[in-house]
């Protein structure tokens, strides 16, 4: 055993001496010490997957003195039990010597539920690192989430990038990383961890509303295994995407030099130049443009963007609204400007 871990075994409120802890807990700080940082901001929601990221980075600290960080919830004020519950995660953490800041979302959260309470929650992350200088944001998405994105996706007609699933590393905004360092762990593995350390966790409600698209395709899952169809040739599937996707985006940048400009708060789409691209590069390049000049995490749905550019191809001036832009065919071009 290293000294390192040997250390991290020292510490009655840390990692307790099991072979499968010590695996998990060292593939996590090579992982972390990667990315060259000093400081880091770690997401707590509740649930097992988070309390099991604030576990590592609680021992990884333990170790590596010099390395920081900081846990914040958020509570989105949704439910009526929120703020007890929210308590109850910053009392779960005091005992292990974590302090956990919790910050109150004020905006009401009433459409879309999921999808605004993503963009408040990062809000407030990214808030938070503007203000302590943190340039990384960790999450524990994990390899049961990876699964459960890419059946999303692929129920929306996504093209090769949405079906790569989420990346390791991305961008909250244009200082703020997002790092997600349990994509290759297991769901069950990190309530074993969060059991194990904390002796509990949350139970989001939501997880079983049938209202919601990611609860459907949870219970989907099982019986897509017994069909054959399991977690494994999923990822499998998943990763020869990710491998696709890299080719593609070399071949992406250069399109997207000969086929866009940037001038102040508005873009140009060389028309001849996108209707020339095959179906998956054409959704990519105006998704490109929306959220560029939205700064947003992900681009409009593909069946949206497509919707667009079958409006959009015409010889006629037309003004067509998506994802908080403005889209005007005119003459050569695809003006995309924020939208008043």
């Amino acid at each position: 055993m290293s000294k390192k871990n040997s250390i991290v075994l020292k510490h009655k409120d840390c990692l307790s001496n099991s072979e499968q802890l010590l695996e998990i807990y060292s593939d996590f700080t090579k992982k972390i010490l990667k990315l060259k940082s000093r400081k880091f901001l770690v997401a707590v929601s509740g649930g097992p997957d988070s309390l099991a990221l604030a576990a590592m980075c609680r021992a990884m600290h333990s170790n590596y003195k010099q390395i920081k960080f900081y846990y914040l919830h958020v509570n989105h004020g949704i439910r009526k039990k929120s703020f007890s519950e929210s308590n109850k995660v910053q009392k779960i953490l005091k005992k292990q010597h974590i302090l956990l800041k919790i910050v109150n979302n004020k905006k009401k959260i009433i459409s879309n539920v999921q999808h605004n309470a993503r963009k408040v929650r990062y809000s407030l992350l990214n808030k938070e690192c503007k203000k302590k200088k943190i340039k990384f944001i960790l999450t524990g998405h994990h390899k049961d989430d990876q699964i459960e994105t890419f059946l999303i996706r692929l129920s929306r007609g996504s093209g090769v990038q949405g079906l790569s699933a989420m990346s390791a590393v991305s961008y909250s905004n244009n200082e703020v990383k997002i790092f997600r360092p349990f994509l290759s762990e297991s769901k069950r593995n990190l309530i074993f961890i969060s059991k194990k350390i904390f002796g509990t966790y949350i139970k989001d409600p939501s997880n079983n509303n049938k209202k919601f698209l990611r609860s459907s395709v949870r219970k989907l899952l099982p019986v897509l295994s017994k069909h054959g169809i399991g977690s494994d040739q999923i990822l499998r599937s998943i990763n020869n995407l990710k491998s696709s996707s890299k080719t593609l985006n070399m071949y992406f940048e250069e399109i997207i030099k000969k086929t866009v400009k940037r001038k102040g708060k508005k873009i140009y789409i060389n028309k001849n130049e996108l209707y020339s691209l095959n179906e998956e590069f054409k959704l990519r390049v105006l998704g490109f443009a929306i959220q560029s000049l939205n700064k947003s995490d992900y681009p409009p749905r593909s069946k949206k963007i497509f919707t667009a550019l079958k409006y959009l191809n015409s010889s006629k001036e037309i003004k067509h609204q998506l994802g908080g832009c403005l889209l005007i065919n005119r003459d050569k071009y695809i003006y995309v400007e924020k939208s008043l």
